[in-house]
């Protein structure tokens, strides 16, 4: 059976992955699978000038990261190669002139001196600039004669009066535009280079590309790509125009306003299906109201006509939410696997890193939080005493002093350190006994254990991983700063 979606992602190599240029990758890939398609890859570097040197890499990186991986493309070939523009640059010359040839197109000689005239007569007349071509109307003679000159020139797409012109998109609907108000865009520029606008044409014909998906700015260019179709005697793709993705209600994100790539964020610590799961949900809903979704589950359910016509704004809490959930849901050996790397970078003592992983994974919603929050096991800092100060447990430094002594007491004589359950009945031993609460107890020791405030899992937790030993000795350490500091005089 023949395939009948057949999507294309066509990134310029001008830097890294841009959330919004993935989310379309993903758009497309998923119209594609959803009905049993191919999805192409192609490299358009037609802009020489933006280009950054490994950047292709980063391209093909980012998707096989993220499982965007395609049925033709640079790498793997296909039978509509080459799949980069730079490789196919001798073709476009020839269409863009037998394009002259159908009356779609011209050869423009006019100077950048004389288009800024028209530009600035129009600024003057208080008018939009749409530049008139007097080339348009040079004699076949006259042409010729310029062309043996070698005078330099570009090849323009040529719009006679269109009048009311239309097309169809998946998203927005039935588009009309105002044909004479479009401009005669440059098709090849001086250097023998095709425009994007032009390439993108003739690679989607050649390729036999089914579904165009691209942001909605180009929406206003469509009816002068849709000209050269019909010049041409081509079939229109199908025009999935998508809404932009914005860092708040007036900015688009951006590469050039420094907001965060995909490599920036899996830096931070999010995982790549995480990311690929929120961004799926950025301008689609699904028809349920599950929110996690692994890349079978959209293939299966995406459906273009979901798209919505509003901008998706990026929620970095919303994202920062949906990692913690993938780690936490993962089981106990893939999720030690994932953070062992963090763990070894902030902890260097011997102690047992699965039993780390094992109190962090509740808690860790990034895996870039991992070190911060278990340096400790390494090092206890010169903390602030007035840490034993406590509302919500109703702990002062005497009550702390109180609790750490008696606790240092049970602790010394207890022998069955390995058994976490063991350590937990001791500890919660102690309130009753002191006629505390068991936060007076706690809090105390977390607070000795730790140095830290916020720490992922509590005092009984983090005791039994520390051992014996440490754990005393810090304890020592505390009852020792806070009778020290009970015994001077207050100021």
């Amino acid at each position: 059976m023949k395939k009948t979606r057949k999507p294309r992602f066509a990134p310029s190599p001008t830097g890294y992955m841009h959330i919004g240029n993935l989310r379309t990758a993903l758009f497309e890939y998923l119209i594609a699978k959803h009905d049993g398609g191919d999805f192409i890859l192609r490299i358009e570097d037609t802009d020489q000038e933006r280009q950054v040197e490994g950047a292709v890499d980063v391209i093909y990186d980012t998707m096989k990261t993220c499982g965007l991986n395609w049925d033709e493309g640079p790498d793997i070939g296909g039978e509509h190669g080459p799949y980069i523009q730079s490789e196919r640059l001798p073709m476009y010359k020839g269409y863009a002139e037998e394009l002259i040839k159908l009356g779609g197109a011209h050869y423009c000689f006019c100077s950048e001196e004389e288009i800024e005239a028209q530009r600035k007569e129009a600024e003057s007349l208080g008018i939009s600039f749409k530049f008139n071509d007097p080339c348009k109307h040079l004699s076949k003679e006259e042409i010729q004669e310029k062309l043996d000159a070698k005078e330099p020139y570009v090849i323009r797409q040529t719009i006679n009066e269109v009048g009311e012109t239309s097309f169809d998109d998946m998203v927005y609907g039935h588009i009309e535009f105002d044909g004479d108000l479009l401009d005669e865009q440059i098709l090849i520029k001086s250097d023998g280079f095709p425009t994007y606008n032009f390439a993108n044409i003739i690679d989607d014909h050649q390729m036999e590309i089914s579904h165009v998906v691209r942001g909605n700015e180009y929406l206003s260019s469509t009816p002068k790509y849709n000209l050269i179709y019909d010049a041409y005697g081509w079939q229109r793709p199908t025009y999935v125009h998508v809404p932009p993705v914005m860092k708040d209600e007036h900015h688009k994100l951006s590469k050039r306003n420094g907001d965060a790539s995909f490599q920036d964020l899996v830096k931070k610590g999010y995982l790549p299906e995480a990311i690929i799961n929120y961004i799926a949900l950025l301008g689609w809903a699904p028809e349920t109201e599950q929110e996690i979704y692994t890349m079978d589950e959209l293939i299966k359910v995406f459906n273009i006509e979901r798209i919505s016509k509003s901008p998706a704004i990026f929620d970095i809490d919303k994202l920062t939410w949906m990692n913690g959930m993938y780690l936490r849901n993962m089981d106990e050996e893939t999720y030690f696997e994932t953070v062992r790397p963090y763990l070894e970078e902030g902890i260097h003592s011997d102690i047992d890193l699965k039993e780390v992983a094992k109190i962090i994974q509740p808690r860790i919603d990034r895996l870039d939080q991992i070190v911060e929050s278990v340096d400790f096991f390494d090092t206890l800092v010169d903390y602030d005493l007035e840490m034993y100060r406590h509302k919500k447990m109703k702990t002062t430094k005497e009550i702390a002093l109180k609790s750490l002594k008696a606790v240092y007491e049970a602790l010394s004589t207890f022998d069955n350190w390995a058994d976490q359950q063991a350590v937990h009945d001791v500890l919660l031993a102690l309130p009753a006994q002191l006629e505390m609460k068991n936060g007076q107890v706690l809090w105390p020791v977390r607070t000795a254990l730790t140095g830290k405030q916020f720490t992922p899992g509590g005092a009984i937790e983090i005791a039994h991983i520390l051992g014996k030993e440490e754990s005393l000795r810090r304890i020592q350490i505390g009852i020792d700063r806070l009778e020290q500091a009970l015994s001077e005089p207050a100021e």
